[in-house]
């Protein structure tokens, strides 16, 4: 389980002087009030998302239900697949509490990797390591729910 725990967002941004620049030229703070939508599913995807403060749920509609994913704290770093794809938000992030992010535009973030190729291969390093991590929950979760339906047999 250490081998995909989540890196630092430090580590994962680290790079030479002059692409720190760029992109701390580029980011952008954001704030949100309570129940305000900082993005929708299916919207092209603007950047990428640091939660700064606050709570966030991700939420996904899918054939007519809405399924709730997870909340985003401080210090999740979100839409990591939708910016190294560059394609749309596979769901809706929504404020719980007022909070505040740092956007770091795809624009920016696409000359970061044209100067620095390190840089898109540890976000993809750490997008492997997301999704190792949904698939240790997944299991986790079915390994729980088969002992829970044998234990009531």
């Amino acid at each position: 389980m250490e081998a995909v725990q989540a890196r630092p967002v430090t580590e994962l941004l680290e790079c030479p002087a002059a692409v720190g620049l760029l992109l701390n030229e580029a980011a952008r703070n954001i704030s949100f009030a309570v129940g305000e939508v900082v993005f929708s599913q299916s919207e092209g995807c603007k950047g990428l998302y640091l939660v700064v403060s606050g709570r966030f749920q991700c939420q996904r509609d899918q054939q007519g239900a809405r399924l709730t994913l997870s909340a985003a704290r401080p210090g999740k770093l979100l839409e990591l697949a939708a910016v190294l794809s560059d394609c749309h938000h596979a769901y809706t992030l929504t404020a719980q509490t007022a909070g505040s992010m740092v956007l770091l535009p795809k624009e920016a973030l696409y000359k970061a990797f044209q100067s620095y190729p390190p840089l898109r291969m540890r976000l993809l390093e750490e997008l492997a390591r997301e999704v190792c991590r949904a698939y240790i929950a997944c299991c986790l979760s079915c390994d729980v729910n088969s002992r829970q339906g044998t234990s009531a047999a």
